[in-house]
């Protein structure tokens, strides 16, 4: 997930990963953003 929260950053379209607005990193950042992200808890047996 951090490879492809970065990729703009490395593409140089902004400087933090949150900064993107159409990046997942902005809802593990408490921040606006508009996509969903729904957690899984995965458990194995």
């Amino acid at each position: 997930m951090e490879y492809i929260h970065n990729n703009p950053v490395r593409a140089g379209i902004v400087q933090y990963p949150e900064q993107y607005l159409y990046s997942s990193a902005r809802n593990y950042a408490d921040m606006e953003s508009l996509l969903e992200v729904i957690t899984v808890d995965l458990y194995y047996v």
